[in-house]
């Protein structure tokens, strides 16, 4: 197992010392929007980071977390539940979830997670200066869909088209990862074909359709549904032996082939110095959304042997980490 280095973040706010916040000694009430499933766990990256300012749960800070596992039609009314708490922080996590929060509240603090364009879907007037209520991070750069089909070239050679599973149900965020998408294949020389699946209960028609067109490599697009379903994805793309590659490296983690892409519970662990300065009386206006600069490629190459995949060593040379 090899390992390096792959998380910073532009203008990296200063990690202020273990009990900086002990002034803060009321129990802040933390709030948590998320479309994704409890059983995640990168949320745990706030939770570590806010410990090491001095934070202890039970103390000084309480965490109300609301899950819409997949369902998006469930965030409006739960981001209405945490505003009628008067929760002192929202902490949402990607594009859907920090614009219903958004529409419910203009007075609560909001810091977002891993959105993938802030100012383009209208969250933020600019990432230097975010204005309103809202600061935080974003995830996605145009750079990853290029890198990850590049990783995907390597290891198939000769490859001319590539099949993309994407969630129209998430229009906003999963549109821009579209968008990037082509524009990369486009300059990669592949044709990028799009299949969609709204619902789990959509996969094996889509992994389906995908095989009867012929194609093998396969992109999935970054998506709280999927994330929360990637244990059937890996087996449907393992039982069709695709070639796939993803954002999340939880879908390795699970068996999958590949993944490129931000390292989601560092982002987390970043978020909570926002959260602490915002507790700390800062204006989320003034503080700069940051976006992250390096990023993690994660092969399993335990799941290559089974599929009877050769992994080229320029491959495994660019692997920030091999299971094996």
């Amino acid at each position: 197992m090899r390992r390096r280095e792959f998380l910073s973040l532009v203008g990296s706010a200063t990690v202020w010392p273990l009990g900086a916040c002990a002034q803060i000694s009321r129990n802040a009430v933390i709030g948590v929007l998320s479309p994704e499933s409890s059983s995640v766990g990168d949320v745990e990256g706030l939770r570590e980071g806010l410990r090491e300012l001095g934070y202890v749960e039970g103390r000084n800070i309480k965490y109300e977390y609301r899950w819409a596992a997949g369902d998006f039609s469930r965030l409006p009314e739960m981001a209405n539940e945490l505003v009628a708490m008067k929760v002192d922080v929202l902490v949402t996590y990607v594009t859907q979830a920090s614009l219903v929060a958004k529409k419910a509240t203009s007075s609560i603090p909001i810091v977002m997670v891993g959105v993938g364009d802030p100012v383009g879907v209208g969250l933020i007037a600019s990432l230097a200066h975010p204005g309103g209520n809202i600061t935080g991070t974003s995830s996605i750069a145009p750079t990853v869909a290029a890198k990850q089909l590049d990783l995907l070239k390597v290891i198939s050679p000769g490859v001319s088209r590539i099949a993309a599973l994407w969630n129209p149900a998430n229009f906003e965020f999963q549109t821009l990862q579209v968008n990037q998408a082509k524009a990369a294949a486009t300059a990669a020389g592949v044709d990028l074909q799009l299949f969609e699946a709204r619902a789990a209960d959509q996969f094996e028609s889509a992994f389906d359709a995908i095989s009867k067109a012929g194609l093998r490599e396969l992109l999935i697009l970054l998506d709280p549904l999927f994330l929360a379903n990637f244990q059937r994805l890996v087996e449907l793309s393992n039982k069709e032996h695709f070639i796939v590659m993803t954002g999340y490296r939880t879908f390795v983690d699970l068996g999958g082939l590949m993944s490129y892409g931000p390292n989601y519970r560092d982002i987390y662990r970043h978020t909570a110095i926002y959260v602490d300065k915002i507790l700390r009386g800062a204006n989320p206006a003034d503080l700069p959304v940051e976006q992250p600069t390096k990023f993690e490629f994660i092969v399993n190459l335990k799941t290559a042997k089974a599929l009877n995949l050769t992994v080229p060593d320029k491959l495994l040379g660019f692997a920030d980490e091999v299971i094996e």
